[in-house]
């Protein structure tokens, strides 16, 4: 009995490690994604495009993991919030991949010069990846606070995709270029809701409650 449990133990740890390689290889893509935009070599974004293949295998085996760890092993409460939440989490990472991707494939058909839109779009980049740093930070140190303040931070992103979209700074100059500045924008401000959508599963795992139904005031 003690041999089964130690391998339980041993599968849980494993998964949760597998998550956190999941959240590198997410943050490390965004970085990139943002930085093709600007690329002399278009074989850069190629390569970043093709990244996300490697995101949806990895969504796909904590998936199965999950399924065999449910089915076989009959969790307590506690694991399975973490199974449910591992689920939800690698699916969210799944979609910053692909949203990554889709700025990469920007550049395949633009190259922004301009300052004033490349400094925007990067400083949403960095938010996220900074949201998903904390988040790291969060999770090993039970850090409940932080959990709630990198939720509310995904309006910091909120507001520079307004302020991007907003602009007719670019349209009077390019209507294409501004056109595809608004989309890298976009997507950017998608990653940061799914980043925020992580942060919430995690506060389910960790409290037992929905993030929903605390007080916020």
């Amino acid at each position: 009995m003690a041999i089964i449990r130690h391998t339980y133990e041993s599968q849980l740890l494993e998964l949760r490690k597998d998550i956190r390689r999941l959240g590198l290889r997410i943050f490390s893509l965004i970085q990139q994604s943002v930085s093709v935009l600007s690329d002399q070599d278009i074989n850069h974004a190629r390569a970043v495009v093709k990244k996300d293949t490697v995101i949806n295998r990895l969504d796909h085996d904590i998936n199965e993991q999950v399924i065999m760890l449910i089915t076989k092993q009959q969790p307590i409460a506690t694991d399975l919030r973490l199974m449910i939440a591992a689920l939800k989490i690698s699916s969210e990472f799944e979609r910053i991949g692909d949203n990554a991707a889709n700025i990469a494939q920007i550049r395949k058909r633009v190259k922004f010069t301009d300052n004033y839109i490349l400094m925007r779009l990067d400083t949403m980049g960095k938010l996220a990846m900074l949201m998903l740093k904390d988040l790291n930070t969060a999770v090993r140190e039970d850090d409940i606070t932080l959990i709630k303040e990198i939720i509310i931070r995904d309006e910091d992103i909120d507001d520079l995709f307004k302020d991007i979209i907003n602009t007719t700074y670019l349209i009077d100059n390019d209507p294409f270029v501004a056109a595809q500045a608004h989309l890298a924008a976009r997507y950017l401000e998608r990653i940061g809701d799914h980043i925020a959508n992580i942060s919430e599963h995690i506060y389910y795992y960790m409290t037992g409650e929905r993030y929903e139904s605390y007080d916020k005031n």
